[in-house]
């Protein structure tokens, strides 16, 4: 048996886990090296930050995993009030993390062609960086197209929080609407690119924010778990095994 808030706390901390190892890799890294038109100075880049670009790639593997792991922690946490809506949080999750996994191919790809001397020789210099930069804009177009699972699971989440009695309605539709702005983001970076471009940020933000709130209520404020009824709190959750 496991404890709601148990439960809660850990959900809490991989979901934290989430957030931090995939701001560095995403945000931090990869925007401070892969500069998108220019291939020279990307694969320069690659070549002399190797160590911090393979130790990006290490942390975005963790987060895949880390990210399954807190789907799965919500299930126990939710199932009660809806096993259906909860399982289907946890195959948006599955398949945007296998998405995320094999992504990340087109990173480990691009160091691996940058800072070899093989393709080098066998392409030039000016071949291989080129190389190196598509590899590099085909892991951020990944990226983009897994955040469609990144709001997608984000849905059934923030419905499964309002009919929970458990997290407050508020931060219920907070997620729901996250779960649009991370969409809005995917579909206007590929329907009007210069545009999402600039307002990316905005979306971003209309995705995290509700996110982060979660983070904290989930590490903060959990509490007892009432029943689907609310007649009584749930003292434990059952284990899956159980």
């Amino acid at each position: 048996m496991i404890a709601p808030r148990a439960l809660a706390r850990t959900a809490g901390l991989l979901y934290l886990i989430v957030a931090v190892g995939g701001g560095f890799n995403d945000v931090y890294l990869r925007s401070r090296i892969v500069k998108s038109g220019d291939a020279a100075v990307t694969a320069d880049n690659i070549r002399a930050s190797a160590m911090l670009f393979r130790v990006g790639f290490l942390s975005d593997v963790v987060v895949d995993t880390c990210w399954l792991l807190t789907a799965m922690a919500l299930y126990l946490l939710f199932k009660q009030v809806h096993q259906l809506v909860a399982a289907a949080m946890v195959t948006f999750v599955a398949v945007g993390a296998a998405i995320g996994g094999l992504n990340l191919l087109n990173q480990y790809t691009a160091l691996t062609v940058a800072t070899s001397e093989h393709y080098g020789a066998g392409l030039g210099k000016a071949g291989a960086d080129e190389l190196t930069l598509v590899f590099a804009d085909m892991q951020h177009n990944g990226f983009v197209i897994g955040a469609m699972f990144f709001g997608l699971w984000l849905a059934p989440l923030g419905y499964l929080a309002i009919k929970s009695g458990y997290v407050p309605k508020a931060l219920g539709v907070f997620l729901i609407i996250g779960c649009f702005g991370y969409l809005a983001d995917l579909f206007t970076y590929f329907l009007a690119p210069g545009l999402g471009t600039r307002i990316a940020p905005l979306f971003a933000a209309v995705g995290g924010i509700p996110e982060l709130v979660f983070v904290v209520w989930l590490l903060v404020k959990a509490g007892p778990v009432p029943t689907p009824d609310g007649r009584a709190p749930v003292a434990a959750v059952a284990s899956p095994g159980s």
